[in-house]
């Protein structure tokens, strides 16, 4: 054979060698290296259908749950696997168009990626579920999946337990992807602040799955599944059956009430008016209820006892008494002569007593609530002489005040609790140019000018008063169940014993106590009904109420404010209540108060104070501009979709009031010619709103 054909042969040869042990070695490499095609294999005969654990319950005082769970599902999708079937039938079953199946499906690629299972639709009503049940088969990468849903027995507490909704792309990565999309978590309140301890752990069961996409046993008899680990419960110092009362008694009102255990900081009832039943957030139409709660101006969603922004009134006075006592610019028998006014200043400042002898002494000031006397009992503390300067004066009242809890977060454990303000020298300066004394602020001695406080901290203040000088930080959790070190280190803040003014001796906060007891016998709250064999300490208040409305700033009625403990001997219960637009302390927020201290003291109400109940609660304080502002509200966000929309129906019954309310036809050219009216101009904008 010539050495050319031999050469060519060895080629060959060579060539198909080469060819089999790449063939072999790709086979080994795909058969026993790699698990891609096993992984796919997988994923078509096996599902992880991901275990949602129970969160952990919430308990009040007693041990009743308040927070607990019932069982309801959600449909997961997998939008890889979703291949071949009747859409318009899927459409007709879930009872949504196909619009909005191909939004669905496209959000959950982008938010979650194609190849991860993402909730089409939460919290199934029970019609659709039975629905779905009996067609899984045609709708392969659907499938339902148990979800424990939050339940409130009492429909109580909402503005405490807050809510849990599922997980965003931000939480998602600022948790490290240990969240997935279809987690949920806790977005406000006792929800929020103890995820960690209520969430639990997720578990995984593989499921089986035929050609036909049926679930039909579990994978390799459970080797390989998880346990879901349900989370840990809460004991709280909440007494549920006081926490309804308030609530009961905050019905068309705005304010809030707080009663607080004052030797533990232990926050026994929070109520914020308006309510709303926590149960509209849970369940199928939740975000139809939470749009509409969002959207209304009297803003029910809004934990007034920590976010409401309020002046003191008088019930800084017992305060500002124990400042002015330790700062030795007053005794207890220090007393004014005062006919209805204090005139140390340019300005006068009113008082509602006028008759000879109501501030002879502290004591009588306190009970008569002289605003004289504390105007006169500021001024001395600022103007110290051992300052000799009212800017030293002023910062040595702020550390006081700061102290006491206000001007700051007190670190209750809720989220979003705001700090009020007590003013210092920079606020003054910037606005009277450095050129200020203590006549420029008189009027903080009966808690106006700039102080601002949230309901927490009043209460926590008069905390203070019966403890003697100390408190502990406001809080709703006593323990954790199975309760680890981490645990301890958290709730470690609330177990600390805070002094401020505990080198006071007793006799002098005595003083304090008689005349705040005096309050209830002989002077501001003397007409409200005692509970027999309670001596109750008391003081009321009221603030002043401006608001801006239509452009300009309006005087209002006055807030009601009251504040107490019971009983005088070993203080068990302190209550604040505030209540907008209510008047005199004693009208609305006193009788309140003295009904939940009896509630919380006796665990029952006499016979004869159900009549009060009753005409508390049924009693309309709303504000009478609340209409108008959400009439403003509404429309403002009518046009602004009809801007985006160009769809004349937002703004239909606002441009035609009138023949929406008879829903009388309305004329399209009519409505053209209307919104025609509607430039982006200041003289436009002038002739659309006299078309609203």
């Amino acid at each position: 054979m010539p050495v050319f054909n031999q050469s060519r042969s060895r080629i060959i040869r060579l060539i198909f060698l080469v060819t089999f042990l790449v063939i072999i070695a790709q086979l080994f490499h795909l058969q026993v290296i790699s698990g891609k095609y096993k992984k796919l294999a997988d994923e078509n005969a096996i599902f992880p259908k991901i275990i949602y654990p129970e969160r952990g319950i919430i308990y009040d005082r007693k041990e009743k749950a308040i927070l607990n769970n019932a069982i309801m599902y959600d449909l997961m999708v997998t939008p890889i696997q979703v291949k071949n079937i009747d859409t318009l039938a899927f459409c007709k079953l879930m009872e949504i168009d196909t619009a909005e199946f191909n939004k669905r499906i496209q959000n959950a690629v982008y938010k979650n990626k194609s190849f991860r299972p993402s909730v089409f639709e939460d919290l199934l009503t029970p019609a659709i579920q039975a629905r779905f049940e009996e067609n899984a088969w045609r709708y392969p990468g659907f499938v339902m999946v148990k979800r424990p849903v939050r339940v409130y027995p009492f429909n109580a507490a909402a503005h405490i337990m807050g809510y849990i909704a599922e997980v965003d792309t931000t939480q998602i990565k600022r948790s490290g992807n240990f969240y997935r999309m279809g987690d949920y978590v806790g977005k406000n309140g006792l929800e929020a602040t103890y995820e960690s301890v209520l969430m639990g752990q997720r578990g995984v069961e593989f499921m089986l799955k035929d050609n036909m996409n049926r679930l039909v046993g579990q994978y390799a008899d459970r080797a390989f599944d998880t346990a879901a680990i349900a989370g840990r419960g809460l004991r709280t110092y909440i007494d549920i059956d006081v926490q309804q009362l308030a609530e009961k008694l905050m019905t068309n009102k705005i304010g809030s009430i707080v009663a607080i255990e004052p030797k533990t900081g232990g926050i026994i009832a929070m109520a914020s008016g308006p309510n709303f039943n926590p149960n509209n957030l849970t369940g199928p139409d939740k975000q139809k209820n939470f749009a509409k709660l969002q959207l209304d101006v009297a803003g029910p969603m809004l934990n007034r006892a920590i976010k409401g922004q309020y002046p003191a009134g008088s019930t800084y006075k017992p305060l500002g008494a124990l400042i002015a006592l330790d700062e030795g610019v007053i005794t207890p028998a220090s007393g004014i002569s005062c006919r209805g006014e204090y005139n140390g200043c340019k300005r006068p400042v009113r008082c509602t007593e006028d008759w000879p002898g109501h501030a002879a002494n502290l004591r009588l000031a306190i009970a008569h609530s002289c605003n004289s006397f504390f105007s006169n009992t500021f001024r001395l503390t600022i103007d110290n002489r051992q300052y000799n300067n009212p800017r030293m004066g002023l910062t040595k009242w702020k550390e006081y005040m700061t102290a006491f809890g206000y001007g700051h977060r007190i670190g209750v454990d809720i989220p979003s609790e705001d700090g009020g303000n007590i003013p210092d020298t920079i606020q003054y300066d910037k606005e009277y140019r450095g050129s200020w004394n203590s006549c420029t602020m008189v009027t903080i001695g009966i808690g106006q000018d700039k102080m601002l406080v949230t309901p927490l901290q009043v209460a926590n203040g008069i905390c203070i008063v019966a403890n003697k000088g100390y408190y502990y930080t406001p809080h709703f959790v006593k323990t954790i169940d199975d309760e680890t070190d981490q645990d301890s280190i958290f709730l470690s803040k609330y177990r600390r014993k805070h002094s401020v003014l505990t080198h006071i001796p007793d006799n002098v906060y005595g003083v304090v106590i008689d005349g705040m007891e005096d309050v209830t016998i002989s002077g501001t709250a003397k007409n409200i009904p005692k509970i027999p064999g309670v001596n109750i300490c008391a003081k009321t208040g009221t603030a002043e109420n401006k608001r801006f409305l239509d452009g300009k700033v309006v005087q209002l009625k006055d807030h009601s404010l009251f504040v107490c403990f019971a009983p005088r001997e070993d203080p068990k219960i302190v209550v604040a209540v505030i209540v907008e637009n209510g008047g005199f302390g004693a009208t609305w927020a006193g009788p309140m108060a003295y009904l939940l201290v009896e509630k919380y003291l006796t665990d029952s109400l006499r016979t004869e104070r159900l009549a009060d109940v009753d005409r508390i609660a049924n009693a309309n304080l709303m504000p009478e501009w609340l209409p108008r502002e959400q009439y403003k509200a509404d429309s403002t966000r009518a046009f602004y979709w009809f801007k985006i929309t160009q769809d004349s129906s937002f703004i239909n019954k606002y441009i035609f009031p009138v023949r929406q309310s008879n829903k009388k036809p309305v004329n399209k050219k009519e409505v053209e010619k209307k919104v025609a009216l509607l430039p982006e101009n200041k003289q436009g904008m002038k002739k659309s709103k006299k078309l609203i």
